[in-house]
């Protein structure tokens, strides 16, 4: 445990008898010991807790828009500053030593009260509404934003809404929601892009297509941006298909997959058990990646949004970066025996 040593003085009496001040008080010499301590630069306790949330110094440079000997600066700094080296070498990367996960702890704390004082002054008192959207496939990284917003901005209603990529752009659109995650739609004026997420094949671990037959797809409705990619992407390989199973729904889409009624394009995101993913599952053609954009509303401004928006682009952010690579996801299927177009 790093253990940080104060300087003791005789206390100094106002008023009374001066005899009671203690003659050897100096005040420059007390000023001297003071000077000397080391003000921690913010900005780099936050750069190793995000180094270490995404895996790396790479990955942070990445992610915080750096250079990666930028990055490595920052941490040698830090190291120099407390005096006791934070990082040891593990395999080709780099592991935090005991005395880095006392300085991660600390930085945490250090930076959460940081964010509240930086919160609290610039409206945790506000009152209102804020309307957000997100995709089906990120619903289950919104809680972590929501809670934090909600210390933030405890007076705050939110509004949540989970639908599909296309009715989330048009909700924005038609100013019903102030913030929404999409996933694709970046050419729309209201997009920022904030990732890419990597599309797979996904089906059930006992499917197999049946030779000289089309392919069977199972889908969401004609605006899915998934079904769309498939299609384009069937076609353009010459592989002839027919929708098999179409479902308004997420968990009926599942439930079609795992009944063996076809195949679909979708990222790996809350994959239930049962089903196998990979980028080219029984030689399909590669899917490529879409972009991860958040979408605000033309009048949708304030603290509350530009926190919310902040929070919604980090927590994404991190999920992208943490997100497991286009190899096969479960068992391994039978390679698909080749279609006639």
């Amino acid at each position: 445990m790093l253990q940080l040593r104060l300087s003791s003085c005789q206390p100094l009496r106002l008023g009374g008898d001066r005899s009671t001040v203690n003659p050897r008080f100096d005040p420059p010499s007390t000023l001297g010991i003071m000077s000397t301590r080391s003000n921690l630069d913010l900005d780099t306790l936050r750069t190793l807790c995000v180094a270490h949330d995404v895996g790396g110094l790479a990955q942070a440079s990445e992610l915080l828009g750096r250079t990666p000997s930028a990055i490595s600066l920052q941490m040698k700094r830090l190291q120099d500053d407390l005096g006791v080296p934070l990082f040891r070498k593990r395999g080709r990367g780099l592991a935090l030593t005991e005395s880095g996960e006392i300085a991660l702890s600390y930085a945490r704390r250090m930076l959460a009260l940081n964010d509240e004082l930086l919160d609290t002054m610039h409206g945790a008192k506000l009152a209102g509404s804020i309307r957000i959207g997100c995709t089906q496939d990120f619903a289950a990284t919104l809680p972590s934003a929501l809670s934090h917003f909600a210390l933030l901005h405890p007076y705050m209603q939110i509004e949540l809404r989970i639908e599909g990529n296309a009715a989330l752009v048009e909700a924005i659109e038609k100013s019903q929601l102030d913030l929404a995650v999409v996933i694709g739609h970046d050419d729309k004026p209201t997009a920022k892009v904030i990732g890419q997420l990597d599309l797979v094949w996904i089906a059930s671990s006992a499917f197999v297509p049946r030779q000289d037959h089309p392919l069977p797809l199972a889908t969401l409705g004609p605006q899915c941006v998934f079904r769309k990619r498939a299609i384009e992407y069937l076609e353009s390989a010459g592989i002839p298909y027919r929708i098999a199973a179409n479902s308004p729904s997420l968990d009926g889409l599942w439930a079609a997959l795992l009944g063996g009624l076809g195949i679909t394009a979708r990222t790996r995101f809350n994959l239930p058990a049962g089903l196998m993913a990979a980028g080219s599952l029984h030689d399909m053609p590669p899917l490529g990646s879409f972009p991860v954009t958040l979408h605000r509303g033309s009048h949708s401004s304030g603290t509350a949004v530009e926190r919310m928006a902040t929070l919604l682009s980090e927590t994404v952010g991190l999920t992208l970066m943490t997100r497991p690579t286009n190899a096969n996801h479960g068992p391994v299927g039978k390679r698909r025996p080749a279609l006639k177009a």
